[in-house]
C-alpha cells in the first residue's frame, strides 16, 4: 500500500478556499443589488439552470474535502493518536453545528420583546464564536488562563444569546435547519472518519466517492420510500442527498490523485485531471438528459456539473501557481487561511451599516453594474478586515 505524502504544502489548495471564499461573500451580498444578471443569482426552485451562486458552496466542500488528507497527516507527523484525531474531528464538527444553529435562527427572524435587538445579538454572537474558538497563541506563561477565562465568557456569552432568543413568532432557538456551517460540519465528519479509517487505499475513497453520487442519483429519482429503513439510515448520518458528501469525498479523492502524480511532468498532470473535469461534464450532460440541473433539488446534473466545474478551477490556478503567479492572489490570501473568521465578518459588517449606523446608499450605487462593484467592494473589505484580525493573533480556529 502506498505511502501518500501529505506533508508539502499545497498553496493552490489555499488559493482555491479563498477565492471561494470571496465569491461566498460576493454573491450573498447580491441581495442588497437590484438588477443582478440572471447568471450570478440562485436558480429558482425547480429551474433547471446553474448560476454563480448555485456554485460556490459546492467549491467549498470540495476545497474542504482537498484540504482533510493534509490536515490528518499533519497531525499524525506531529505524533497526535488516532484517537486524539476522531476527538478533534468530533470537536471541530460540534463546533460548526453550534455555530450553524446560531447562525440559521438569526435568519429566522427576532421578536420585538427580545430585551436586545437584532444587530447587538449578530455582534455579540460573532465575539462569543471568537471568544470561544480563537486561535490563541500556545504558552507556558500565566497568560494561558486568561485565554481560559476568555473562552469561559464566550460560552456563557452563546448560552445568554440562547436563553434570550425568541424568533418573531415568540419562539425558542431550535433546530430549524443545520445552515451551511452546519452542513459543512456534517460532510466534513463523515468524511474525515472514512478517511482516517480508510486512509491510503485509494479504491476504497473511489468506491465511498461512488457510493454517494449513487445515492444522490436515487434521491434525484426519488424512488426511497420515506418511511425505509434506507432512508432512516441516511437522516441519521445526515447525508441528505448524497450531495454534500459526494463533493467532499470528491475533493479527499481528488487530493489523493493529486499526490499519487505529484512527479509528473506537469503538461501530463494538467491533461490527467483536464480529462477529469471532462469526463464529469460529460456525465453531467448525460444526466442533465433525465433530470434537472438543480442546487435546491441537490440532483445529479448539479453535483455532476459542480464538481467539474471545482477540479477545472483548481487545474487554472495550479497552473498558475506553477508558472510564478502565486502572487496575483496575495490581496485574498487572509480568505483561505482564516477562512471561518472571513464568513463570519459580514454578520458584524451588516449589524453595523444597515442597523446601528443605518446606512443608505442612492439608488444607482445598488443597481446594475454599480451594484455589482458594491458587492465586490464589500467582499474586498471583509477580506481586509479579516487580514487585520490575523495580524492580531484574531482567527477563528475549530
Amino acid at each position: 500500500m502506498r505511502d501518500y505524502d501529505f506533508t508539502k504544502r499545497n498553496t493552490s489548495i489555499d488559493i482555491l478556499r479563498a477565492l471561494t471564499m470571496v465569491l461566498m461573500i460576493f454573491v450573498n451580498d447580491l441581495w442588497t443589488v437590484n438588477d443582478v444578471p440572471k447568471w450570478m443569482q440562485h436558480a429558482n426552485m425547480n429551474e433547471d439552470f446553474l448560476g454563480l451562486a448555485d456554485v460556490v458552496f459546492p467549491l467549498f466542500l470540495f476545497v474542504m474535502g482537498m484540504s482533510i488528507p493534509y490536515a490528518i497527516k499533519r497531525r499524525f507527523s506531529k505524533g497526535y493518536s488516532e484517537l486524539s484525531t476522531i476527538i478533534h474531528i468530533l470537536t471541530r464538527t460540534f463546533a460548526l453545528l453550534i455555530m450553524g444553529i446560531f447562525t440559521v435562527n438569526t435568519e429566522i427572524g427576532f421578536s420585538r420583546d427580545m430585551i436586545i435587538n437584532r444587530d447587538s445579538f449578530l455582534i455579540l454572537m460573532v465575539v462569543g464564536f471568537l471568544l470561544i474558538w480563537n486561535l490563541y497563541p500556545k504558552t507556558d506563561k500565566q497568560i494561558r488562563y486568561l485565554y481560559e477565562v476568555l473562552k469561559i465568557i464566550g460560552v456563557l456569552l452563546l448560552v445568554f444569546l440562547a436563553i434570550v432568543y425568541r424568533d418573531e413568532n415568540g419562539e425558542v432557538m431550535q433546530v430549524r435547519w443545520w445552515g451551511i456551517l452546519g452542513l459543512i460540519g456534517w460532510a466534513y465528519l463523515v468524511c474525515s472518519l472514512i478517511y482516517l479509517f480508510v486512509r491510503n487505499k485509494i479504491s476504497v475513497i473511489l468506491a465511498f466517492w461512488v457510493g454517494f453520487v449513487i445515492l444522490c442519483l436515487i434521491k434525484s429519482s426519488n424512488i426511497i420510500p420515506r418511511e425505509s429503513f434506507i432512508n432512516s439510515f441516511i437522516n441519521i448520518f445526515q447525508l441528505g442527498t448524497g450531495a454534500n458528501v459526494s463533493f467532499t469525498m470528491g475533493g479527499i479523492l481528488f487530493s489523493m490523485l493529486l499526490v499519487k502524480y505529484w512527479d509528473l511532468l506537469n503538461y501530463k498532470k494538467i491533461l490527467y485531471f483536464v480529462t477529469i473535469a471532462l469526463f464529469l461534464f460529460l456525465l453531467a450532460v448525460i444526466s442533465n438528459n433525465y433530470w434537472i440541473v438543480s442546487k435546491n433539488e441537490a440532483t445529479l446534473p448539479w453535483v455532476l456539473y459542480c464538481l467539474s466545474i471545482a477540479v477545472a478551477s483548481y487545474v487554472i490556478i495550479d497552473y498558475l501557481v506553477y508558472i510564478g503567479k502565486a502572487s496575483w492572489f496575495t490581496l485574498i490570501k487572509s480568505a483561505g487561511t482564516a477562512t471561518l473568521t472571513c464568513y463570519l465578518v459580514p454578520y458584524v459588517l451588516y449589524s453595523l451599516f444597515y442597523g446601528i449606523i443605518n446606512a443608505s446608499f442612492p439608488g444607482w450605487v445598488i443597481s446594475g453594474v454599480p451594484g455589482l462593484i458594491k458587492s465586490a467592494v464589500f467582499a474586498f473589505l471583509c477580506v481586509g478586515i479579516t487580514a487585520l484580525l490575523e495580524q492580531n493573533k484574531i482567527k477563528i480556529k475549530v
